[in-house]
């Protein structure tokens, strides 16, 4: 059970944060990475990397999160089977999504790509969408009394 869990998430994160802020990031702001690894690094390539590294780490938390305490995964496709208050959780309804924005913002900070930063403005709109129409829904459905008492007392970002 563990281990199906560990590699449905494992699946996932590959799938969904990889994709989002890994590849398509990337295949966007290529030469600008390329550039950036090509001279010498500057202030605000170390900035972008810390920034991207502190989203990594909220991410991967959230996502460990969800595995222990809710029994599932990032997926709406596989969600978690109990609701998830604790760690990030206390703070934003959505840390893991702030997480990948954090990535992202990295990103364009570290390669200076117009590119990224309007994708990012347009995964920033789509999360946004996604989580009023469809996630929170699901999660009233869901989770009921439970979940709209979390909501009072937890903001949606930040």
């Amino acid at each position: 059970m563990r281990m199906s869990l560990f590699l449905r998430n494992l699946f996932f994160t590959i799938l969904q944060p990889g994709v989002v802020a890994g590849l398509i990031p990337f295949l966007l702001a290529r030469k600008n990475f390329e550039n950036a690894f090509a001279g010498s690094l500057q202030m605000y390539h170390y900035g972008g990397m810390l920034v991207c590294l502190v989203g990594m780490g909220v991410t991967l938390h959230c996502i460990a999160n969800f595995a222990v305490h809710g029994r599932g995964t990032l997926s709406p496709a596989d969600p978690t089977q109990r609701l998830v208050i604790s760690g990030l959780y206390k703070f934003s309804r959505n840390p893991m999504y702030v997480g990948v924005m954090l990535m992202l913002v990295g990103e364009a900070i570290f390669t200076q790509s117009a590119n990224l930063f309007v994708y990012g403005i347009g995964v920033f709109t789509a999360f946004n969408l996604f989580i009023v129409f469809r996630e929170e829904p699901r999660l009233k459905k869901d989770f009921g009394t439970s979940y709209q008492e979390y909501c009072k007392t937890v903001r949606r970002w930040i």
